[in-house]
């Protein structure tokens, strides 16, 4: 259930903003909270750290994601989008606004950047 429920649910806006490491903390503590079978007091048996839990499972874990990691990479994602994809309308509007004149590699931050440019 954690897998297929808990861990998808934030996975749209982990593809288009990067999010404060304070959310994907308080996203962690819930799903944690979850396994671990602990209550709005959280006072479940914590049998095994979060970091073990959330290993692959070849290296002894549970296989649950790393949200930094997977936010990291979803926006990475969008950035390599802009690079292939340069006829896609998503491509051609953060180009005409970020970087008309320049690369996706080259361009500066900018004035006024809108939060999901700040992100990817």
């Amino acid at each position: 259930m954690i897998k297929s429920v808990l861990q998808s649910i934030p996975s749209y806006i982990m593809n288009i903003y990067l999010l404060p490491n304070s959310v994907i903390n308080d996203i962690e503590k819930m799903i944690n909270a979850f396994w671990w079978g602990g209550r709005s007091n959280n006072r479940g048996i914590k049998w095994m750290a979060w970091e073990c839990v959330a290993c692959p499972k070849e290296f002894g874990g549970m296989g649950f994601q790393n949200f930094k990691a997977f936010n990291l990479a979803m926006v990475a994602k969008q950035g390599w989008s802009f690079m292939s994809k340069l006829d896609s309308l998503v491509a051609r509007v953060f180009k005409s606004r970020y970087f008309p004149r320049s690369s996706f590699l080259g361009v500066k931050l900018g004035n006024n950047p809108s939060f999901a440019w700040r992100s990817i």
